[in-house]
């Protein structure tokens, strides 16, 4: 029987792996939100451009990231059962299934234009946004590639080196994006056509391939190499590619359900036209960006909650939950009530455009309390996740997302005339639901036998 620590212990313990993981997952939305910030800077359509073109990538984006999350889970167990010997084989199936999911998605991303115009966008939008996916598209292998390490190092408590990486990548993307969103020149010689939106796309892949060799460089150089066996050499985890799939394919299905049903909203605010779906992607960043703090402290608590399902400590679990779920919501009331405080300030980040500030200001007044119930939900799958319990979340996402959030989304926004206000209502009642059913779930689980993955 495992010692119950004190709830000091459990907060300590979740924030310390919290905070590492909270700038490195927020690296990646602060990416994007640069470069939505630096091609808005150039006019309203390359701003509408890069919004339909990156929301389907962000959407393949996550469904890869869920298709490792099993990297992440077996690593904890692993390591809270005192079996470091199977971290290596672990990491290098992971890698495996990085390469050959971002090679696929990189091809779908080829065919943009066909996807976009199947949802009914503008042709002239959709042509601009195809450009955009066709170069996002090349760094899906590389980012991939960076979230199997990440997990990897999460897995074994060591989060600060991929926090490290994402800072620098990020130095790097804005330094790029000064280079192609508006082009560089030497006197009168012009060096780099500006390129606008598609030239962020091309700067966020180029900073994707960098974060993925220095990754690999780091795990293979790094002291406690010998320990987890990463370079080879040590015991194989039993079936660890069947056992990575068979946690990643739920929470990948998951993730993109819900990623998807985000993109529904966007693609729902193109047909309202160019300043809204300008200013709900604007919103839907700074969403995004509030909402990486989330993910942070969800990933810490299923971390927390699968080294105490690799102990067979029931009272860890526990406490690692409920930690998580408290401190999100007191992150969630402070950074969500800056929607309401200093709305104008925020999205003036992004553009001086009155008119997708107006779309901007209605979607975030919606979304500052919504933050809670995201953040919530967020933190309890993450906690089911720990527990190995997948496929039920899953379901539960679909039901919150497509059955809830995106029907009530399109009546609000075209049958009430409340355009992005009424998207992002949709989504605050997806929350609420999701939030429901994930933690009635968790609480279910408490009473069962604990059972490593």
């Amino acid at each position: 029987m495992t010692e119950p620590r004190s709830l000091g212990h459990h907060v300590w313990q979740t924030l310390k792996l919290a905070g590492p993981v909270v700038v490195a997952r927020s690296g990646v939305l602060i990416m994007m939100a640069v470069d939505t910030a630096m091609t808005g800077s150039v006019g309203g359509d390359e701003l509408a451009f890069f919004g339909l073109g990156l929301s389907p990538t962000i959407a393949l984006t996550l469904l890869g990231l869920g298709f490792l999350l099993g990297v992440t889970v077996l690593t904890s167990q692993a390591d809270g059962a005192n079996e470091p010997e199977q971290a290596g084989h672990i990491w290098h199936v992971g890698l495996a299934h990085a390469v050959i999911v971002g090679v696929l998605f990189a091809g779908v991303c080829q065919y943009g234009i066909t996807i976009l115009g199947a949802l009914g966008q503008d042709p002239e939008l959709a042509e601009g946004a195809d450009r955009v996916m066709h170069m996002l598209g090349w760094g899906l292998p590389g980012v991939l590639i960076f979230v199997a390490c990440s997990f990897f190092l999460e897995g074994v408590s060591r989060p600060v080196p991929g926090m490290v990486i994402m800072l620098g990548a990020n130095v790097l993307n804005l330094g790029l994006n000064w280079i192609f969103i508006q082009g560089t020149t030497v006197g009168d010689t012009v060096i780099v056509e500006a390129m606008g939106a598609e030239g962020a796309a091309i700067a966020t892949s180029i900073a994707r391939w960098v974060t993925a060799f220095v990754a690999l460089g780091y795990i293979w150089f790094m002291p406690s190499r010998d320990r987890y066996f990463v370079r080879g050499g040590g015991p194989s985890a039993p079936d660890v590619g069947r056992r990575i799939r068979r946690i990643g394919y739920p929470m990948g299905l998951g993730m993109f359900i819900e990623t998807a049903a985000f993109m529904a909203m966007t693609q729902m605010a193109g047909y309202l036209g160019k300043a809204e779906v300008a200013g709900y992607q604007i919103a839907h960043n700074l969403v995004a960006l509030v909402f990486m703090s989330a993910i942070g402290i969800g990933a810490a608590t299923g971390v927390r909650v699968g080294i105490s399902v690799g102990r067979n400590d029931v009272n860890g679990v526990r406490m690692a939950g409920l930690t998580g779920v408290g401190l999100v919501v007191v992150a969630m009331i402070i950074l969500g009530s800056s929607f309401i405080l200093m709305p104008e300030v925020l999205i003036g980040l992004y553009t001086p455009d009155l008119a997708v500030t107006a779309t901007a200001i209605a979607a975030l007044a919606v979304a500052s309390s919504m933050m809670i119930f995201d953040g919530s939900q967020g933190v309890l799958v993450n906690a089911l996740r720990g527990l190995g319990d997948v496929w039920f979340p899953m379901a539960g996402q679909f039901v919150a997302f497509w059955l809830v959030a995106t029907p009530l989304a399109w009546y609000l926004a075209f049958d009430m005339g409340l355009g992005t206000a009424g998207l992002m209502g949709g989504i605050y009642a997806g929350c609420v639901t999701a939030t429901l059913i994930a933690g009635l779930r968790f609480r279910h689980m408490l009473h069962r036998p604990l059972r490593r993955s």
